[in-house]
């Protein structure tokens, strides 16, 4: 795809996750929306799949740690093809669906890690990246994380274990937009400087606007060309991407939109009536 194709992706995505916590009256949409363009780059541009074989061992590999902003993941699997015809209503959170509050690879195929209490993404992929470089497979492990769950001890263990072991292949996309569940990052812990702490612990460091389709390619082809040390992309994005009445705004991390606010998403973001 070229950038305006994944531009136009990217919108589609917010539109099924919108209509995704729409119809399940449940889920967190502000987190979701602003990672859509990563998701964009990755799984229509970047990363090595078969949705027909989702287990194949040289696959590209994918964590979403903040597993609350999954259904942007749902909508992604779904439009790359592995749950075959199109999903109209995915049943969110609903007990006894294949697409719950947070990823489960038991139930939901195309997901590669269960993620739920947050702070495990980075940890575990650094265990499927080791594993890669055991194994002398070519694959990368993507991995995103939020901000405020990087205040989690084991985030930094991971962190610390993955430049010990000079990991390569392992790029971690740092969804720097602020916000957490309880108020903004920098007035939970006092600063929100990611790439300097990323690169305290021996890390390649970039920032970047996460909203840019080019910027989030470029970024991840540098990455690819570090020798010796795992990346983190820092990604400056907004919290609740692309609706007007939830951009940057905290009430969004996790609710549902009215009738009314659903029409308005239809008519920012292109969906159907």
């Amino acid at each position: 795809m070229n950038t305006a194709e994944l531009k136009q992706m990217a919108d589609h995505l917010r539109m099924t996750a919108v209509e995704m916590v729409y119809k399940g009256k449940d889920g967190h949409p502000g987190p979701a929306l602003s990672i859509a363009d990563i998701m964009a780059v990755l799984y229509f541009d970047e990363m090595k799949l078969d949705p027909s074989n989702p287990d194949w061992e040289d696959r590209d590999r994918f964590i979403l740690s903040k597993g609350h902003a999954c259904p942007i993941y749902y909508a992604a699997l779904s439009e790359r093809g592995y749950f075959g015809e199109k999903i109209e209503d995915f049943k969110l959170r609903a007990l006894g669906s294949k697409f719950q509050g947070h990823p489960t690879m038991q139930k939901t195929k195309g997901v590669d890690m269960t993620s739920g209490s947050l702070g495990n993404g980075i940890a575990v992929a650094c265990g499927m990246a080791i594993a890669g470089k055991y194994r002398k497979k070519d694959y990368y492990v993507y991995t995103i994380v939020g901000d405020g769950e990087l205040q989690e001890g084991v985030c930094w263990e991971g962190i610390n274990t993955a430049a010990a072991h000079k990991l390569d292949n392992l790029i971690v996309f740092a969804d720097k937009n602020g916000w957490q569940s309880g108020g903004s990052v920098e007035d939970t812990i006092g600063s929100n400087n990611l790439k300097e702490r990323f690169e305290a612990f021996g890390w390649d460091a970039q920032e970047i606007n996460g909203h840019d389709i080019d910027a989030i390619k470029e970024a991840i082809a540098k990455a690819k060309k570090e020798a010796g040390k795992p990346s983190v992309i820092v990604c400056d994005c907004i919290k609740g991407k692309g609706l007007s009445f939830m951009e940057n705004n905290n009430a969004w991390h996790k609710g549902v939109p009215s009738d009314e606010q659903y029409q308005i998403a239809v008519k920012e973001l292109g969906g159907a009536e």
